[in-house]
């Protein structure tokens, strides 16, 4: 027999927990913090500024709860507000910034033609079998991290999280063809960073 939070739907939670149900709310907590976690941390790049952001993201929620009028999903709602945590956290910090990944972007030649031959061009998609897996995920993670946030939040949201590109666009607040873009940019600039790796040069 299903728990009573389990059998609602989530927007019946939020206008409960709207409404002052503190257990409302904590059911919600737990439905999605899993979730939140995971994205911060994929957006943050560390184990603590998750936490943080976690934290940040469910007070939002929390104060917002009463307002929120259902006019988009509440998991869309709720990831727009840890998106928004996650890269104002990240923008505080007073770190150095993150090495470019344009350089290993992909070249074209007058005629709109790679400048890589059909041979160099097949080995990013066997980079796994030319790197350690473990290394590769590494790498990648840190490709990912050296993303500008324009096409990292895309995609974190639509690759990792997968979330369909409609729900990425209203979470971001964009149109789906530019979440499109950016997600393609993103990963022509970690093929081109890991190709790099394996001893191609873009």
């Amino acid at each position: 027999m299903e728990q009573d939070g389990e059998a609602q739907g989530d927007e019946a939670l939020a206008r409960r927990a709207g409404e002052g149900d503190e257990s409302a709310f904590e059911t919600l907590v737990a439905r999605f913090h899993g979730r939140v976690y995971r994205l911060a941390r994929r957006l943050t790049g560390s184990d603590g500024d998750a936490q943080d952001v976690m934290q940040d993201t469910f007070l939002q929620v929390y104060r917002g709860l009463g307002s929120f009028r259902g006019e988009s999903k509440l998991s869309t709602w709720l990831f727009r507000i840890a998106t928004n945590a996650a890269l104002m956290h990240r923008r505080r910090r007073e770190r150095r910034p993150a090495e470019s990944l344009e350089e290993y972007a992909p070249r074209f030649d007058d005629e709109g033609r790679h400048q890589l031959g059909e041979a160099e061009l097949s080995l990013p998609a066997r980079a796994d079998e030319l790197l350690d897996r473990r290394r590769l995920v590494e790498h990648a993670l840190e490709g990912i991290d050296r993303l500008p946030d324009l096409y990292r939040t895309a995609f974190v949201l639509r690759d990792l999280e997968e979330m369909p590109t409609a729900e990425v666009a209203a979470v971001l607040g964009c149109e789906p063809a530019a979440v499109r873009q950016r997600v393609h940019r993103a990963r022509l600039l970690l093929r081109g960073y890991l190709s790099h790796l394996v001893g191609v040069e873009p």
